[in-house]
């Protein structure tokens, strides 16, 4: 009895394994997130050089990462074909210097590479790379976060604050979708002032073939009840 136990739980545990397995490392997603960053609040805590020519004042791609609704982080570092820049054509080089900068090191091509390798070549079977770029750049054009911002009198202030609400309510006005904010925590908060958070990313998600946009499934980002600074 004891040994059929133990090859049960032998049996189980593999199981889980191979499951683990399929959900970080086969390329197995539901949707993907398509996030923006915005780079002086990139740049806040940075540890690499993040020099001021890169602080770019408008939203710029930080990656299109195919996600599974259980755990948006996976699958990451799939098996495929790692990253090639012969695949980049220089048309297409030059769009993503301008919407996919490495705002932190300013080694965009490294900067590409990792994020391909990381996440793209998981949905390889759905974008080859020379898609995967090129899809990313048509949807920084189509939703220009920057714009959409300003036309509803959300632009950088040092000292306004904005409800999460009244963000995605901007965002969502025009994408018809709800999407999802990440913000960083106030690095410098004074004892007895009021807390707020810096808003970081925007965050649009879409369907397993990237060709239509979707409401994001909220499980992370700003906190709800703490006022949001954008500068």
């Amino acid at each position: 009895m004891l040994k059929l136990s133990s090859l049960a739980f032998v049996v189980l545990a593999f199981a889980f394994f191979l499951c683990f397995i399929m959900s970080t490392g086969d390329g197995s997603y539901n949707y993907f997130q398509f996030v923006q960053q915005w780079p002086p609040a990139t740049c806040i805590r940075s540890t690499k050089p993040c020099s001021k020519q890169r602080s770019l004042p408008i939203f710029t791609i930080h990656g299109l990462w195919p996600s599974n609704y259980s755990n948006p982080k996976t699958p990451s570092n799939c098996n495929g074909s790692q990253f090639d820049a012969i695949k980049l054509s220089p048309r297409l080089r030059s769009k993503l210097k301008r919407s996919w900068p490495d705002v932190e090191s300013g080694n965009d091509e490294g900067f590409w590479e990792g994020e391909w390798n990381k996440h793209g070549k998981c949905s390889e079977q759905t974008l080859n790379q020379m898609q995967y770029f090129e899809r990313s750049h048509e949807m920084w054009i189509f939703h220009n976060i920057t714009k959409i911002l300003k036309n509803a009198s959300i632009v950088p202030h040092p000292t306004k604050t904005w409800k999460y609400t009244d963000i995605v309510s901007a965002i969502k006005a025009l994408t018809r979708t709800t999407p999802l904010l990440r913000c960083k925590r106030n690095p410098a908060q004074v004892k007895g002032q009021p807390q707020f958070q810096l808003l970081h990313e925007v965050v649009l998600c879409l369907e397993y073939k990237a060709l239509k946009q979707i409401d994001c499934n909220r499980t992370a980002g700003c906190r709800n009840n703490v006022d949001i600074k954008f500068q």
